[in-house]
C-alpha cells in the first residue's frame, strides 16, 4: 500500500464549503490523507472570502489552495465551465466534492465520472432516481466510489438508534415526525438566487437529511409521498417554496411527518431547530427515539454577539462542527459533520491505495470488491445503498407542484 494523498478539486465556493468543506479538507490535507486542493465558482468573489477567512486561516496555518477563476480576474467576469477544465486536468483516480445547488449535481457529477474522478457529493445525489441507477453503474464499471455527504448518519445518536434498532429493542417503526427549520438569514445569501420553486424546496434540500436518517436506522422504504409548500419572496423578489409539510409512508404501514423551512428566527437562541421523534410498535408495549438535536446541554453567553444571526445567548452544538484546540498548529475541526467528511474521503484513499499494486484488470477488481463492501456496511451514503432519498425527492417534487397530491414511489421505477 503506497498511502499516496488524493488530490481534491471542490466545486463550488458557497456556504457548505466554508462552514464545513475546506475546514474538513485542509485537516486532512495536514494528516497526510489529502494532497492538492483546487476550488473551482462561478467567479471569484467566494474565493476571495474563502482565502481571506480570519476563523479559517487562523486554524490551519501556512495552508491554502487554488483558486479558480484566479483572484486576478474581474469579480464582474463568470466562469460557469471552468471546472470541466480543472477537472480534466486531473490526474486519473483522485477527488471531485460537489458543493452546488442541487439541480446542478448531475451534471458535474457525470463530468467527474467520465474524467475518471472518485466523488463526494453533498446531499441529495441527484433529484431523479434514474440519474442514481445510471451513476451507480458508471461509476461501478469504472471502480470509482461516490460517497453522498448524509452528515447525520455519522451523528452518534443516530448510531446508537440504528444499532438498538436492529438489535430489536424498540419494535417496529410506526410513526414519527421531524423537523428542520434553518435560519432567517438564509433568505439573504446566494440562496435567493438559485432556491426558486423550480429547483427545490425546503423538504428536498433539508427534510431529505430526515428521510435518509429514518431508512438508515429502519431500512424501511417509503412507498408513497405527498408534500405541501408555501412560497415566498426573496429579497431580491425571486420566488421560492420558503416551507415545507412532507407526509412520507413506508412499506409497512409507518408514517413519518417531516416540516421544513428557512425561517428560524435569527434573534433566536438555536442555529436552527431540528428534532425527531420516531414511535414503535412491540408486543403489548411501545418503544420511542426522541433526537432533540438543537437541544446539545451547552449553553453559551458571549458579551458581544457573534455568528451570522448575532444573538449573544445560544444553544452551542458541539457535536455538528466545531474547531477546537488540538495536539497540532492551529485548530481542529470535530463532530459527526467532519466525521462525514473525513468517512467518504478516508475511503477514497483507501480504496486507491489499496488497488494501487495489482495489475489494471486486478486493480478494477479490488476498487469494484472494495466499494461493494461499503455500499453492504450501508454506513456511509452510496448510490447502491441511499437510493431511496432520489425516490422520495423525485416524488417530493412531482407533489409539491401539484399541491400536495401524494405520488406512489413505485411508479417511478417503471
Amino acid at each position: 500500500m503506497n498511502n499516496k494523498p488524493i488530490d481534491v478539486t471542490i466545486v463550488g465556493g458557497g456556504m457548505i464549503t466554508n462552514d464545513l468543506i475546506l475546514p474538513s479538507i485542509y485537516h486532512l490535507q495536514r494528516v497526510g490523507v489529502a494532497g492538492n486542493i483546487n476550488i473551482c465558482a462561478l467567479n471569484n468573489v467566494p474565493l476571495k472570502d474563502l482565502k481571506e477567512n480570519r476563523e479559517i486561516k487562523n486554524a490551519f496555518p501556512g495552508q491554502d489552495f487554488t483558486a479558480y477563476p484566479s483572484l486576478s480576474e474581474s469579480p464582474e467576469d463568470n466562469f460557469p465551465d471552468m471546472y470541466r477544465e480543472v477537472i480534466a486536468k486531473m490526474s486519473p483516480r483522485q477527488t471531485v466534492v460537489v458543493a452546488v445547488p442541487d439541480h446542478l449535481h448531475y451534471e458535474i457529477v457525470k463530468e467527474a465520472l467520465n474524467n475518471n474522478q472518485n466523488i463526494l457529493c453533498v446531499k441529495p445525489l441527484v433529484l431523479k432516481y434514474e440519474q442514481t441507477v445510471e451513476i451507480e453503474k458508471i461509476a461501478l464499471e469504472r471502480g470509482l466510489f461516490v460517497g453522498v455527504e448524509y452528515h447525520k448518519r455519522f451523528d452518534r445518536r443516530a448510531l446508537v438508534a440504528k444499532r438498538s434498532y436492529e438489535l430489536g429493542h424498540f419494535g417496529e417503526f410506526i410513526m414519527g415526525e421531524a423537523k428542520m427549520i434553518e435560519p432567517y438569514y438564509y433568505r439573504f445569501s446566494n440562496f435567493q438566487n438559485w432556491f426558486l420553486v423550480h429547483n427545490t424546496d425546503p423538504f428536498v434540500y433539508i427534510g431529505c437529511h430526515y428521510v435518509d436518517l429514518v431508512y438508515f436506522i429502519t431500512g424501511l422504504k417509503p412507498v408513497e409521498v405527498s408534500v405541501s409548500g408555501i412560497k415566498g419572496k426573496f429579497p431580491n423578489g425571486n420566488e421560492g417554496f420558503l416551507w415545507a409539510n412532507g407526509r412520507v409512508k413506508y412499506e409497512n404501514g409507518g408514517i413519518l411527518s417531516v416540516i421544513d423551512g428557512l425561517g428560524y428566527p435569527d434573534d433566536g437562541a438555536g442555529s436552527n431547530e431540528q428534532c425527531l421523534s420516531m414511535f414503535f410498535e412491540g408486543k403489548g408495549k411501545t418503544g420511542l427515539i426522541k433526537h432533540d438535536d438543537q437541544f446539545r446541554g451547552v449553553e453559551h453567553c458571549y458579551l458581544e454577539s457573534i455568528g451570522c444571526a448575532g444573538s449573544k445567548f445560544n444553544y452551542v452544538s458541539p457535536d455538528f462542527y466545531r474547531l477546537v484546540p488540538w495536539e497540532g498548529a492551529g485548530y481542529k475541526p470535530v463532530g459527526y459533520g467532519f466525521d462525514s467528511i473525513a468517512a467518504i474521503i478516508n475511503t477514497i484513499y483507501r480504496i486507491e491505495n489499496e488497488a494501487s499494486s495489482f495489475s489494471e484488470d486486478k486493480a478494477l477488481k479490488k476498487r469494484q470488491e472494495l466499494i461493494k463492501a461499503v455500499d453492504k456496511k450501508g454506513i456511509i451514503a452510496t448510490p447502491a445503498n441511499s437510493y431511496i432519498n432520489e425516490l422520495v425527492v423525485e416524488s417530493a417534487r412531482k407533489s409539491i407542484l401539484n399541491d400536495g397530491k401524494a405520488v406512489k414511489i413505485e411508479s417511478l421505477k417503471a
